[in-house]
């Protein structure tokens, strides 16, 4: 791996580049959160040839948005559920925007 390779992974917002206790860190949280929400299969996180669990940025996203709602009182699970389904409306609005796109640019009455 060249160097401008590495430097590539660090943009990279799903490359696994934290360890569990990095994680926890950032996001102010303890491991066992982790544990939890990877339990919830809210994230999966990569393993390193060691099995130790690795996260990506995206996953720490992921993960704090659960903690948010925890942090006001939803149990864990339903947190995760919550998230998934945000994450699910937000992947559904983008694909109903592109199609939408697509229509208005075949649409003869639309051009100028």
């Amino acid at each position: 791996m060249t160097a401008g390779e590495s430097f590539d992974r660090l943009d990279d917002d799903d490359y696994p580049a934290y360890t569990m206790g990095r994680a926890a860190e950032m996001l102010g949280t303890t491991q066992g959160f982790l544990r939890a929400v990877g339990e919830a299969r809210l994230i999966t996180p990569l393993r390193s040839e060691g099995g130790h669990r690795r996260y990506s940025r995206y996953q720490l996203r992921i993960a704090a948005r659960a903690r948010e709602l925890v942090d006001q009182g939803t149990p864990i699970e339903a947190a995760c559920r919550i998230v998934i389904l945000e994450d699910q409306l937000e992947e559904a609005q983008r694909i109903n925007a592109e199609y939408r796109r697509a229509a208005a640019s075949e649409d003869p009455t639309t051009a100028g």
